[in-house]
């Protein structure tokens, strides 16, 4: 018998929650067959048989939090082909007696929803592995935990930092607490439908640091205006050419991404982080795309933008996006940049304030194109196809006026789009 265990996935991911299992117990799989989805922080991964036998246990069940190296299954070697018949009749049959009660394994770690089998009136808290283990070790309900997480997670260090003896004095007060009004008499009620989901840990995780970028930085946004008369001609002329020859279509993403390489080279810490004290300046250009896909907004980055072509930043945009809306974004697409680029246009916005992908300490949106009346001189009014653009910014670091000059530029260079061949 062999234990199915969480891989590794990162250093920077040390646990998910198991989405969702393929097998059931008894049936019979082969090597490298996928037995479950794992959703994490940043990607969704398949966890494969190792070798082919027959499940014989699932031991973490669906929505359960679990830890890197913690085994989640067992699985039975040896068994297959016209045998796997035989040998998984027991096992189905012992899967159904065990349905009515809870799974009832002798080792598993407990369910995140409570320490143990404490009870508590909060069912559904939810708190990390090492949590749950403190948490019962110490004798608290986790219910009782007020932890520091924005959507209400419970991790190791609230627990160490929660007082115990004031929980009895609430709990007793709240055992105490009047009793919630019933609904009025003498009429029919009517209970008005909701539907209740839980969060995705993407989704979770994309909450809490939205959060912590605006706890964390001093957050500024300054604005400007692009006429897009430019780049639309040049499309327009060469977007058949480009296509033909190198296979892709010449889109905007290319045109802002070398523009937003030129400022950058040009006001260098908007390409940097803060590191403590320090202000850590990169010399190198990776820019992050924000993608929209199903689960949530994901930045994959786009590598060395600044040693790309237009023909290879629109490949790699492409690629990257469909990989994202697909959910097989591998980490290390995920991983580093240095500098965002957000398009709430392709959605119809008008006009946002973006919010920082920390610890960056920059991000630009785009926004829709739409014609508007410009002055082009003290006699004359064209209709032109103009762009809002916003630069949300670091204040720690980056002076308003440093702010205002990386954004002309990118509206500089986007307005000579022939620029952008020297500049970018």
């Amino acid at each position: 018998m062999s234990e199915i265990k969480v891989p590794a996935m990162g250093e920077s991911i040390t646990e998910g929650t198991v989405s969702k299992w393929l097998v059931k117990e008894g049936d019979t799989v082969n090597q490298g067959d996928v037995l479950l989805e794992l959703e994490t922080d940043k990607v969704n991964i398949e966890i494969s048989a190792e070798e082919s036998g027959v499940l014989e246990k699932i031991i973490r069940q669906e929505g359960d939090t679990v830890e890197i190296g913690e085994t989640i299954g067992t699985l039975s070697a040896g068994a297959g082909g016209g045998s796997s018949s035989a040998a998984s009749q027991p096992a189905a049959t012992e899967q159904k007696q065990a349905a009515t009660p809870a799974p009832e394994a002798p080792t598993p770690p407990p369910a995140p929803v409570a320490a143990g089998s404490e009870s508590s009136d909060n069912g559904n808290k939810t708190a990390s592995p090492s949590a749950r283990k403190l948490a019962r070790e110490r004798g608290i309900e986790l219910d009782q935990v007020q932890g520091k997480d924005p959507i209400g997670r419970v991790y190791q260090d609230d627990v160490k930092t929660h007082n115990t003896q004031a929980t009895a004095p609430a709990a007793l007060s709240a055992s105490k607490a009047p009793a919630a009004p019933s609904a009025p008499t003498g009429g029919s009620t009517y209970t008005k439908p909701v539907e209740r989901q839980r969060m995705s840990r993407r989704r979770a995780t994309i909450a809490k640091r939205l959060v912590e970028a605006q706890q964390t930085a001093a957050m500024l946004t300054t604005f400007n205006e692009v006429d897009m008369t430019a780049i639309m001609d040049v499309r327009k002329r060469r977007k058949d050419k480009f296509k033909e020859k190198h296979e892709i279509n010449l889109g905007f993403m290319s045109f802002f991404t070398k523009a937003v390489v030129g400022a950058l080279k040009k006001f260098p810490t908007i390409n940097a982080e803060i590191d403590g004290e320090d202000v850590v300046l990169k010399k190198y250009y990776d820019i992050g795309i924000a993608v929209s896909a199903k689960e949530g907004l994901v930045v994959p980055v786009v590598r060395d933008a600044d040693r790309l072509g237009f023909a290879e930043i629109e490949r790699s945009i492409a690629d990257l996006a469909s990989k994202a809306r697909s959910n097989t974004l591998a980490l290390s697409d995920l991983q580093g940049g240095t500098f965002t680029i957000t398009n709430g246009g392709t959605f119809g916005s008008l006009l946002s304030t973006p919010i920082l992908n920390t610890p960056q300490v920059g991000i630009l949106g785009m926004h829709k194109i739409q014609l508007r009346p410009v002055a082009i001189d003290a006699e004359r009014m064209e209709n032109r196809p103009m762009m809002y653009i916003a630069l949300s910014y670091d204040h720690r670091i980056i002076d308003g006026s440093e702010a205002v000059r990386f954004l002309v530029t990118v509206k500089e260079l986007l307005e000579d789009p022939e620029s952008l061949l020297i500049e970018g």
